[in-house]
């Protein structure tokens, strides 16, 4: 069983079915040929997460019949993800969905219709560039990651020769007001907030820049500005797509599915035919378009206002995902574990996500309405925390702590602040706060030392707790005051929100042996 087989007339259709693969529904021939004629998508950015979740939504959108136009893809960054995860597999590729009862879904993506190399030095370039001169193309959109929209003083300078990602893509947009003006969607997919504007701030860079060298007229910067042509909006995307993993291969080698290898490009891109991810996904977009959109929200896309993507994003951020990963990253690692699944399945830990998420949390939650937070707070601890394909660990989540607790227990701090809510149900945000300057100790709860995970402030904060020793009877907590009144780190001072001393109360409690770790989560999270 191979991927090119789908191409052809006389493959087996019926044995793909029986082993439990979804095909397309759709005539692939007739939707490519459509799509060379009249392309209306192209996306930048041909890594596993494209092919999980944009790609796979609009494979879902095409076996409704009510639509007939695939996406091209066009890579920035590495070539090599063309070469070896495209071209060879005809840009089919196989979507395995991971379910948290441990089994998996196998879908066959057949939307990508072409698969370009993004740079003049391939002869792919031209075709980009007589896309983008086509009136029907509609949209263009990115996951390169966040990094992937940076730019700096030296690409700038090259004019119209850049090499980063955005300045390509400006390059393409002046063949578009070229070619007479034609209105189109630039929108960013990547998992960063308020990502429209990391993508419109990069295009206007280079835009502003070459007009200032003479290299473009004014004219065309006014339409990149103009939003009846040229439109930027934000996006809020979640779905964890991991490195293809080991027993997926060997699932299905079990199948007879032969395009199963690992692929590793020189730039270290690891990838494979088959791209595994977890089930629970979520794309919510501004509705702003100029030129008319693919009906993406027939493969289950959320079209709104940008005012509801932020109160998305926020949700997601500040209370029903980001804050209860920190806090089972922070335990974590006090209780040794190193992953993830394993760690929720711990009954205090358990309790700890769901008692801040549902009960410490909720309250200031904003209700975006397109997405029930009590439903998300339930997908995310039900069915994504326990996904035994997932390979997160709490170190990695551990990462950067210092830069996340702002955002993740201050905002919610704050909004209890604001809204003149009672701060004495405030038990577990608290005790998360206090874990933190435990966790900073590099001590786990029987006494084994740990390496905290990489952390700007690491060294700094180390030193304001390193007169502290697990287990002593008499000391001095009189340091804590210099850590919980950092407003760069918590978006407040502590103290001045009242909480201080009831964090420094649960910080002794939490070095008072070995032992005490467990004891006192264990009695917060029951008591709650």
């Amino acid at each position: 069983m191979k991927l090119t087989e789908l191409l052809s007339d006389s493959y087996n259709a019926e044995e793909w079915r029986n082993k439990g693969y979804e095909l397309p529904q759709f005539d692939i021939r007739a939707v490519r040929k459509n799509t060379f004629e009249n392309p209306t998508w192209v996306h930048f950015g041909g890594g596993n997460i494209f092919r999980a979740f944009p790609a796979a939504i609009l494979n879902d959108a095409l076996n409704t019949g009510k639509y007939d136009r695939g996406v091209i893809v066009a890579e920035t960054f590495d070539y090599e993800v063309i070469d070896k995860a495209y071209t060879p597999y005809g840009n089919l590729s196989l979507l395995v969905s991971l379910q948290s009862s441990g089994t998996i879904e196998k879908k066959v993506i057949a939307s990508v219709t072409e698969a370009l190399k993004a740079d003049p030095q391939f002869a792919d370039w031209k075709r980009l560039t007589d896309i983008f001169c086509k009136p029907s193309l509609q949209m263009i959109s990115f996951t390169i990651t966040e990094k992937g929209y940076s730019y700096n003083e030296d690409d700038l300078a090259r004019g119209m020769t850049p090499v980063f990602a955005l300045g390509k893509v400006t390059a393409l947009l002046y063949e578009r007001y070229k070619a007479g003006r034609l209105p189109l969607t630039v929108q960013s997919m990547d998992n960063c907030s308020h990502n429209g504007n990391k993508v419109q701030a990069g295009v206007f860079a280079y835009a502003e820049r070459w007009a200032k060298d003479g290299l473009v007229p004014q004219e065309f910067v006014d339409f990149l500005k103009d939003e009846s042509k040229i439109t930027f909006p934000w996006s809020m995307i979640d779905k964890i797509t991991p490195r293809p993993h080991e027993k997926v291969k060997a699932l299905l080698a079990a199948d007879g599915f032969e395009d199963n290898d690992y692929i590793e490009t020189t730039r270290h891109t690891f990838t494979a035919p088959f791209v595994n991810a977890e089930e629970t996904q979520y794309l919510v977009v501004e509705d702003h378009y100029t030129n008319g959109r693919p009906p993406l929200d027939l493969g289950g896309v959320l079209y709104t206002t940008r005012e509801t993507v932020d109160k998305v994003e926020t949700m997601k951020v500040t209370t029903c995902l980001n804050p209860l990963h920190t806090a089972m990253a922070i335990f974590g690692c006090l209780l040794g574990y190193d992953l993830i699944s394993a760690e929720i399945a711990d009954a205090d830990i358990r309790a700890l996500v769901q008692k801040i998420g549902y009960i410490e949390a909720m309250p200031v939650v904003v209700d975006p309405g397109v997405l029930n937070p009590y439903e998300f707070i339930g997908a995310f601890i039900n069915k994504r925390l326990p996904n035994p394909f997932m390979p997160d660990t709490p170190q990695r989540i551990a990462s950067d702590t210092s830069q996340k607790l702002s955002i993740r227990f201050g905002e919610t701090i704050k909004k209890y602040i604001a809204h003149g809510l009672d701060k004495c149900n405030l038990i577990l945000i608290p005790l998360t706060l206090a874990g933190y300057a435990r966790y900073l100790k590099g001590i786990d709860d029987v006494g084994k030392p740990f390496t905290p995970s990489p952390d700007p402030l690491l060294d700094e904060l180390q030193s304001i707790v390193a007169p502290l020793e697990i287990g002593s009877k008499k000391q001095d907590f009189s340091c804590l005051k210099e850590l919980y009144s950092r407003k760069d780190i918590f978006g407040l001072d502590l103290y001045e929100a009242g909480l201080g001393e009831q964090i420094e109360a649960f910080v002794k409690e939490l070095y008072a042996g070995k032992g005490s770790v467990r004891s006192v989560l264990h009695r917060y999270t029951t008591t709650r």
